[in-house]
């Protein structure tokens, strides 16, 4: 049952606060088909609107963050047609020609990959542009991109703060550059390739560690020369960037939540088909392993970049484990619902090199921490991660998702592994998981409806 509330007129029911209950679940046996990778598809719209030629893309996720992306991509000139089922068609002039100033302000939402991403795009285009978003968005860090396109050559603005709005006024020949980024970012990292396709010549990206690297396997497809040394240094040649056509793969961050409900319960058993199988982010699935859980993989023919195939999850009893350095960037995304895993395993599990978590749509060790006590479970906080302690016996509760969308859905995991007899949770501002995955809450209810 869900209880929607809008604020003011009609036109402003994006503002409605939707609650959700959820029963503990009894048993889960499941198949479950989850949308389109929304990572693969921030990149494969911008790339397709870049592109010398006309691109299609099928799967795409149809998430809020998404849909913001393709309307600031249309806003800037770009044709990006919606064919529907997922189904997307976009044509660009290449680098430096398919981009104009827009008319107003691009409101990214909630989507940090979308402000971050085509602030790159934006800075290799003789264009002008001002990035805004919701209040959740408007505190994010945004130097860490501004600096290195600074550097490239671009004016970008954004306030004392280090926060949106940011605005971009790029060049359509930009320097190359050599940056070393403070932090192991996907989204940094893409932001400086998109430039770089603009550039004067060879551009180098050093990292702390390496991230998913969806951009540059999209990029490949499309001709141009991008290297990486597998230790987090990734470089681009600037070249013609060919129009394509690929799937995307369903999103395994989408997954991470049934297969961490199944995996903390013996017997349960879900599975997912045709997932993005990319090596930077399944280290969710490596935490199953190394939790004790049944991971079964099996490959699938992929008609695009990414590797993908099918991945079933069953449960045992589990046991602790430290979560750090390169594993947690790998799965920095599902460390919410990895948390509430670790409340099943018998220990203390550690999840460490987590700052990243405290920028982003909320303070997610912060808030992560506060919903699993609501829950009874025992968690502490460190300055970069989380202490967990488990197994423990979780109750029924009433928490927030406090607008973070991967919070919204890690709390119906914590919920349905809830004793049988502690009642119903109830989820303040669910609504907030359409950002990545719309249909959340209906496809989470039949699968442990149907499952019972």
């Amino acid at each position: 049952m869900r209880r929607a509330l809008c604020n003011g007129s009609a036109r402003h029911c994006s503002e409605r606060v939707t609650d959700e209950r959820i029963a503990p679940a009894r048993h889960v046996d499941a198949e479950v088909v989850v949308p389109g990778d929304k990572s693969i598809s921030h990149r494969a719209l911008i790339i397709g609107a870049l592109a010398n030629g006309r691109s299609y893309a099928g799967n795409v996720s149809p998430a809020e963050d998404v849909a913001a992306t393709a309307r600031c991509l249309r806003a800037c000139g770009a044709w990006v047609r919606d064919f529907g089922r997922g189904r997307v068609a976009l044509e660009g002039s290449g680098p430096g020609r398919s981009l104009r100033t827009p008319l107003e302000p691009l409101h990214c939402g909630n989507s940090g990959s979308t402000m971050r991403l085509l602030a790159g795009a934006i800075a290799g285009h003789e264009s002008t542009a001002t990035l805004i978003g919701d209040a959740s968005l408007q505190r994010r860090p945004m130097e860490r991109v501004a600096a290195p396109l600074r550097t490239m050559g671009a004016e970008v603005r954004i306030s004392a703060d280090g926060t949106p709005p940011m605005t971009v006024s790029g060049r359509s020949a930009l320097r190359a550059v050599d940056w070393r980024s403070p932090v192991a970012s996907a989204q940094v990292k893409s932001a400086i390739l998109f430039a770089a396709l603009s550039g004067d010549g060879r551009t180098v990206v050093r990292q702390p560690h390496p991230t998913r690297d969806h951009t540059e396997r999209l990029l490949r497809m499309c001709g141009i020369d991008v290297g990486a040394d597998g230790d987090g240094t990734v470089s681009l040649n600037p070249g013609n960037v060919e129009p394509f056509g690929m799937r995307v793969p369903g999103d395994i961050s989408a997954a991470a939540f049934y297969l961490c409900l199944v995996a903390a319960r013996p017997g349960w058993r879900v599975r997912t088909e045709r997932v993005g199988l990319n090596p930077g982010r399944t280290g969710v699935l490596e935490v199953l392993q190394q939790m004790g859980a049944a991971v079964a993989v099996t490959q699938r023919h992929s008609d695009g970049p990414e590797p993908e195939g099918d991945v079933e999850v069953s449960g045992v009893d589990l046991g602790a484990m430290v979560i750090d350095g390169g594993l947690t960037v790998r799965c920095i995304d599902e460390l919410p619902v990895i948390a509430v895993l670790a409340t099943q395993a018998d220990g203390e599990t550690h999840i460490r090199d987590a700052a990243e978590l405290r920028t982003k749509e909320s303070d997610r060790i912060a808030v992560v921490a506060n919903g699993l006590r609501s829950f009874g479970a025992a968690c502490e906080t460190t300055t970069d991660g989380l202490v967990v302690s488990g197994p423990t016996t979780l109750s029924a509760a009433r928490v927030s998702s406090y607008g973070d969308h991967r919070l919204a859905m890690a709390w119906a995991v914590a919920a349905a592994l809830c004793d049988v007899h502690s009642g119903v949770s109830i989820i303040e501002r669910a609504d907030a998981a359409a950002v990545s995955y719309p249909s959340f809450f209906d496809d989470f209810q039949r699968v442990v409806s149907e499952s019972d």
